[in-house]
């Protein structure tokens, strides 16, 4: 394989993955793990084909393609409806391929718990009118990962997705969405309450036709020694007129050595489109903090209070109820953690 990604390499200027594990150790890792429990059509383990053109991945996606030709695949048939949970069981190399047919319905929930190394590629195909509901919880770890998502949105379809991340020595979540038919859309969110931790989020998705639509709303909380990153690139591909795209990345330090770096990012090649962004970093604010402790309320549940209320509504964004009250219990005890 190629060198490491490295800070020299722009889309790794924040996550240092040469410093984090060593070439030898990914040069020779084995095939990852998978356990999947599913309602939906066709899933398998099998050798599967490689989806996506050339190009279409991250640097590290493409490694995992070349050393691991299996790996879960599941298809839903056309107007079918199911659920689908895939567990990365033990890391390495992995692929896995999510294909959602036309007129489908897909809710697919993934854990990650692999053990000291994870670099794996999923390809994602959602067709016309169709819909993939998708979260992904990444319990803290010690662990290098990097997941990479390379997805397909075809005309009026919908790929929903939020990731939990709770960090690892370094935890990266790459995203390539396009959006390749009239009325496409993606909505992404994602948390990461983070304690001593490192959690990446990068994303890129492409407004490849006219009237689709993207939303991203991520949230950090940081405290010790962790770094949360967000880099969100939207491309608005000449043609793509009535394109509307809003992207939201906002983060919250909880001590000095923390560090959360956010960096949206527009290109936007046709006329008539809506697009806006915003980022912003900030402290626990100290008139909230006052106001709750001066009606009694003591200082670490006040504290709570408002790191609750800061992230509450990236977590809202997951539709289905029992999957939002199992991440939101994920998600006070990490903030518990950081108290």
């Amino acid at each position: 394989m190629n060198a490491l990604p490295n800070r020299r390499v722009e889309d790794w200027k924040y996550s240092d993955l040469r410093n984090a594990i060593d070439a030898e150790v990914v040069a020779s890792a084995p095939t990852a793990a998978w356990a999947i429990a599913s309602s939906a059509g066709a899933v398998d383990i099998a050798d599967l084909p490689a989806i996506m053109p050339r190009g279409e991945h991250g640097a590290m996606a493409e490694t995992a393609i070349a050393s691991a030709k299996a790996g879960p695949s599941v298809r839903l048939g056309k107007n079918e409806r199911g659920a689908a949970h895939l567990h990365l069981t033990e890391g390495g190399h992995g692929r896995a391929l999510i294909v959602v047919e036309d007129g489908a319905s897909l809710a697919l929930q993934e854990t990650v718990l692999a053990g000291s190394f994870a670099n794996v590629a999923v390809e994602i195909v959602v067709g016309r009118n169709a819909r993939l509901t998708h979260v992904r919880h990444a319990p803290r770890n010690d662990a290098v990962q990097v997941i990479d998502y390379s997805v397909r949105v075809a005309e009026g379809g919908v790929y929903r997705a939020h990731f939990a991340d709770f960090g690892g020595k370094l935890s990266r979540t790459e995203l390539h969405i396009a959006l390749d038919g009239e009325g496409a859309q993606t909505h992404l969110s994602g948390v990461g309450p983070l304690n001593d931790r490192h959690a990446d989020v990068t994303t890129h998705v492409t407004h490849a036709s006219g009237k689709t639509q993207s939303t991203q709303l991520f949230k950090y909380v940081a405290g010790g020694t962790a770094r949360g990153v967000y880099q969100g690139k939207v491309t608005v591909a000449a043609g793509a007129n009535g394109s509307d795209s809003r992207q939201t990345a906002k983060g919250l330090l909880l001590a000095d050595s923390a560090e959360i770096d956010l960096k949206p990012e527009l290109e936007i090649l046709a006329d008539d489109v809506k697009c806006a962004h915003g980022a912003a970093v900030g402290d626990l604010d100290a008139e909230s903090l006052f106001y709750l402790r001066s009606r009694g309320i003591p200082e670490n549940e006040a504290r709570a209070l408002l790191m609750r209320a800061f992230i509450g509504d990236a977590v809202d964004e997951i539709e289905d109820e029992a999957v939002r009250a199992s991440i939101w219990q994920a998600v006070d005890a990490a903030l518990e953690g950081l108290l």
